[in-house]
C-alpha cells in the first residue's frame, strides 16, 4: 500500500526542479577574454556578434548554452550524479537520498549556489546537506603578467599556427593547491585535442598522439629556457 508519492518521487522532482532551473548564463571573465581574442579570427557574422555582446548577447549565450562543452564555460553546471533508496526492489525507502554535483564559475559561490538550491527546491520535505567541504572557484590569473607573456611566447615558438587566447578550465584540477603560493596559475597542457578526443578523457582509449608526444616535449624544455633566470 505505498503512498501517492514515495522518497524518491519528492527527491526527483525536487532534482527535476534544479535541472530546469540552472544557474544563469554569464559571458565575463576568461570566456569573454578567450571571445575578444578569437572573435577577429571568426566569420563576419560571428565577429559581428561578438564586437556587440551589448546587443547580441542573448543570442550568443543561447548558442553557447546549446552544447554541453560550451554550456560549462557560461554557468556553474547542475549535474544529478548519484541516487539511493530500498535495499530491495518491493520494499519501500525508509532513507532516499541523491547527490547533485556543482561545478562553480569564477564568479559565483558556495553559499550562493546554496540559496538557489533552497530556493528552486522550495519543499520542506527535502533536507538539503552540503557534502565535504566544497571548494570556492579559483581565483581569475592575470593575462598581462610576465609569467603568461612567457607561457604565450612558448605555444607560439612550438604551435605557430595557433591561436593562443584564455579560457576557463571545466574541472577541478591539483592546481588549486598552490593558490596561497602564488596570484597566478596557469592551467595549460600542450596536447592536440579533437573534438573525438574529448570524448576520452578519463575514460575508454584515452590516448595522446607520438607526434604531440614529441611537442610537449619539446614545449616543457622551450619554457624552462624561456623563464630561466
Amino acid at each position: 500500500m505505498p503512498p501517492a508519492i514515495t522518497g524518491l518521487g519528492i527527491l526527483s522532482r525536487a532534482v527535476t526542479r534544479l535541472e530546469e532551473k540552472q544557474r544563469p548564463a554569464i559571458l565575463e571573465g576568461p570566456v569573454r577574454q578567450m571571445f575578444e581574442v578569437l572573435g577577429p579570427e571568426m566569420s563576419f557574422f560571428q565577429q559581428m556578434a561578438f564586437a556587440n555582446l551589448w546587443l547580441f548577447g542573448p543570442l550568443v549565450k543561447a548558442q553557447l548554452a546549446a552544447a554541453p562543452t560550451t554550456n560549462a564555460m557560461i554557468r556553474t553546471t547542475t549535474a544529478v550524479t548519484m541516487a539511493a533508496g530500498s535495499s530491495k526492489e518491493n520494499i519501500l525507502p525508509v532513507y532516499a537520498s541523491m547527490v547533485v554535483n556543482f561545478r562553480l564559475l569564477p564568479r559565483e559561490s558556495n553559499k550562493e549556489v546554496l540559496e538557489h538550491i533552497q530556493r528552486t527546491i522550495d519543499d520542506p520535505r527535502v533536507e538539503i546537506k552540503v557534502i565535504g567541504s566544497p571548494n570556492e572557484p579559483s581565483a581569475i590569473s592575470n593575462t598581462n603578467s610576465p609569467s603568461y607573456k612567457a607561457l604565450e611566447r612558448t605555444i607560439r615558438e612550438i604551435f605557430p599556427n595557433v591561436i593562443v587566447a584564455p579560457s576557463l578550465v571545466l574541472g577541478g584540477t591539483d592546481s588549486r593547491y598552490y593558490g596561497k603560493l602564488t596570484d597566478n596559475i596557469y592551467r595549460f597542457i600542450p596536447y592536440r585535442f579533437t573534438s573525438d578526443d574529448m570524448h576520452r578523457v578519463h575514460g575508454t582509449n584515452e590516448r595522446l598522439g607520438i607526434e604531440n608526444f614529441m611537442e610537449v616535449i619539446r614545449f616543457y624544455a622551450r619554457l624552462i629556457e624561456n623563464t630561466a633566470s
